[in-house]
């Protein structure tokens, strides 16, 4: 059984190659805010965090779905036979939603209000079953886990994390599995979800497919 990741995160990369499992990974090129403002504007309200990434994993997954089906331009022959996978994460802190920061201001920005504090980090997950190239079921899932940052944390080391570069292009502009992992003091719930795909949950839509985890595993560990 194969699963192609509709992703290039390095981190959901690892987590699952860590896992047994070497995923096909594909590009998804989808517009997130384009989608989910879409999505807040047709339902008239301001769309939760489980909604958002659930939202995004979806439509991630299922551009990636057109691709290896031909809808969207086939990039793969013979037909595909396989699990599709899209995450997608945001981290909510005093209820406020927020992405990846892309500017080092932004992310010192957040860093100096989330230092100390508790805030929760939400991975969603979209899982489609393709078989012989037609697009089968599909299920998903939201994650969440509650993060701890160190209370002690001096603006000096802030400065020298942001510089790294690292939490520009993350949820919450922070990691735990690289660079940041020093500055989280306490983590509750599944650690991959923090990483950005909950490998539980996973396993669980991957049973719910009907099919068994071990079945994914292609690499030797």
């Amino acid at each position: 059984m194969h699963l192609y990741l509709a992703s290039t995160s390095p981190a959901r990369l690892m987590l699952l190659r860590s896992a047994g499992i070497e995923p096909v990974t594909l590009a998804p090129e989808v517009d997130e805010t384009a989608v989910a403002d879409a999505a807040a504007s047709a339902a008239g309200v301001q769309l939760g965090p489980g909604d958002v990434v659930q939202l995004l994993a979806q439509a991630k997954a299922e551009a990636v779905v057109g691709m290896l089906t031909g809808d969207a331009g086939a990039v793969s022959a013979p037909p595909v036979d396989g699990l599709v996978l899209g995450g997608d994460s945001v981290f909510v802190l005093d209820g406020v939603i927020y992405g990846k920061p892309h500017t080092a201001e932004k992310a010192a920005e957040r860093w100096r209000l989330q230092r100390g504090r508790t805030g929760q980090l939400y991975s969603g997950h979209w899982l489609v079953e393709v078989v012989d190239g037609v697009v089968g079921r599909a299920c998903g899932a939201v994650a969440v886990a509650q993060v701890t940052f160190a209370d002690d944390i001096t603006d000096s080391e802030l400065d020298a994390y942001i510089a790294t570069g690292e939490p520009l292009f993350v949820a919450g502009a922070f990691t735990i599995d690289s660079l940041g992992a020093p500055f989280i003091s306490a983590i509750a719930g599944d650690p991959s979800t923090v990483v950005g795909l909950s490998l539980p949950t996973l396993r669980r839509l991957v049973r719910q497919l009907g099919h068994e985890w071990p079945s994914l595993w292609n690499r030797a560990i």
